[in-house]
């Protein structure tokens, strides 16, 4: 398995405008992206790509992304880093995903 992390960058210029730098309002801020669990995939890049092709946008208002994919067990191991709250957020906000039953994501359980 591999923990796919994205980024979002949210376009401002588009709430209001046309959002396009070529008329000059394009206003991109960045904000917290998703961490996917992807199972049944055996390469990294499977799972980053993945990721992009089923929870990825690039749109003109909002844009989400890879920016960085680990295994599971290195997953595992920087959240031991963290603060104890810090790390059940993580763990109940990621999402289990895997190209065999689309559409169904679920949060992640620790198991053990």
């Amino acid at each position: 398995m591999y923990v796919v992390e994205t980024q979002v960058l949210e376009n401002y210029g588009a709430h209001c405008n046309d959002g396009k730098f070529s008329s000059g309002n394009a206003y991109w801020k960045n904000k917290p992206g998703d961490t996917y669990i992807v199972n049944d995939l055996e390469r990294m890049q499977d799972a980053t790509a993945y990721v992009m092709a089923a929870h990825g946008n690039n749109g003109i208002a909002w844009k989400e992304y890879p920016c960085h994919t680990q295994t599971l067990s290195e997953w595992y191991e920087y959240l031991d880093t963290l603060d104890k709250d810090y790390k059940e957020f993580l763990l109940k906000t990621a999402k289990r995903v895997s190209p065999k039953w689309p559409g169904n994501d679920e949060s992640f359980r620790l198991e053990g």
